[in-house]
């Protein structure tokens, strides 16, 4: 390694430039440059006679340079590809612009170039689904097997998201997309639905990261991450929901419907009757929510309770699994969102969108980039409460 007028030998030790044992020779540009065995330390790579429009140093330049230098540091480039963009962030001398800012994520680098990616990629869904579908040939309109009542697009959005976002803030930037018309299927866990129908019960609170389970376990008090919820707000849901399921049980008995967790969700998303819901816009838009592991959190508690109240009541998973399959197969394009993993991410096949980033930063950055300005396009008589 050089140093402005010293040199460290391979002990550790610092000798002053004339004094090492070892021989030294001088490049064309006059830095120092010691060998000793082979090794070669040179103070510059770029002044070597190497011509930078060609690639190639003159031969006076070149002589006595060890052929691994030549190789490996003094390689010429190759062309990158026509599509390559220059590194460039954003200039704050330019005044604040969030617009602005968020669209130079693209040629920032690292995680906000993959935002920029996913802004671009969402926009491509997007302008699909806006394409006029035309006169649709009999033999392509699958309208008897399709059991959704939505009308189709040139494009079918799928948004999964875990339960840890619903229990956040980002449950309101869902719930935009769906009152919206936005997105045309939902996929989430069993707390991404009870957790926004709690809300509307009762609110969660922000708290720490740090606070212990042990002591607010004694308190009555649930933590999620950094959120927490009154184990009352659990109660109020029990209150609210057995006599749903009376109802529903009823209805099965009497009426013969035939209950999957989606018929459930959409069932229970017009009992709140809230347009704070993520689930209360969803039926009203027929948006169809899947959950295909329903019974996994509070709500498969009270479901456990009810059946020894009020036995007999049948959730049909099947059919929900051809309802997923058919909007996919059956679709002109997809599109697919996927905020977190596991169940969400497996139950949506052939996902278009990734996004390694912390989703409670990033999608209502990524909405907001996206879907927001173009509102206008998006259009259903049953968006307004």
């Amino acid at each position: 390694m050089l140093h402005c007028g010293r040199m460290e030998s391979q002990n550790g030790g610092i000798q002053p430039y004339g004094h090492s044992a070892r021989q030294r020779m001088r490049d064309p540009c006059g830095a120092g440059t010691e060998q000793n065995g082979g090794a070669q330390l040179s103070g510059s790579a770029t002044c070597t006679g190497l011509n930078r429009d060609t690639g190639h140093g003159s031969a006076e330049a070149m002589e006595g340079l060890p052929a691994v230098a030549l190789t490996a540091v003094l390689k010429p480039s190759e062309a990158l590809p026509p599509e390559s963009l220059p590194v460039r962030g954003y200039d704050f001398d330019h005044g604040l612009d969030h617009h602005a800012l968020l669209r130079s994520f693209l040629t920032t680098g690292f995680q906000a170039t993959s935002f920029g990616q996913a802004v671009r990629e969402i926009h491509r869904m997007i302008d699909a689904k806006l394409e006029p579908l035309g006169e649709v040939a009999e033999e392509e309109n699958h309208a008897d097997l399709n059991p959704c009542q939505r009308p189709p697009t040139g494009c079918t959005i799928f948004l999964g998201y875990t339960s840890n976002l619903i229990s956040s803030g980002i449950r309101e930037t869902i719930r935009y997309l769906v009152q919206h018309n936005m997105v045309d299927v939902l996929v989430t866990t069993a707390g991404g639905v009870e957790e926004d129908l709690i809300k509307c019960l009762a609110p969660t609170y922000i708290g720490d990261f740090s606070l212990r389970g042990k002591e607010l376990r004694q308190s009555g008090i649930n933590r999620i991450g950094n959120l927490l919820v009154p184990n009352d707000n659990y109660c109020k849901f029990e209150d609210w929901l057995m006599p749903i399921l009376d109802q529903m049980v009823a209805e099965q008995d009497t009426e013969s419907i035939k209950w999957t967790p989606s018929k459930m969700i959409a069932r229970l998303g017009k009992e709140i009757n809230n347009p704070e819901s993520v689930y209360y816009w969803a039926q009203k838009n027929n948006i169809p929510v899947l959950s295909p592991a329903l019974t996994d959190g509070s709500l498969g508690d009270m479901i456990f309770f009810h059946s020894y109240k009020k036995p007999g009541l049948v959730l049909d998973i099947v059919e929900d699994l051809r309802l997923i399959n058919t909007q996919a197969m059956f679709a002109k394009k997809t599109g697919m969102i996927i905020l977190g993993g596991g169940l969400v991410k497996h139950h949506i096949a052939n996902a278009n969108l990734m996004v390694y980033a912390d989703a409670s930063l990033v999608f209502p950055l990524l909405v907001a980039e996206t879907f927001v300005p173009r509102a206008s396009t998006f259009t259903s008589d049953k968006q307004h409460d």
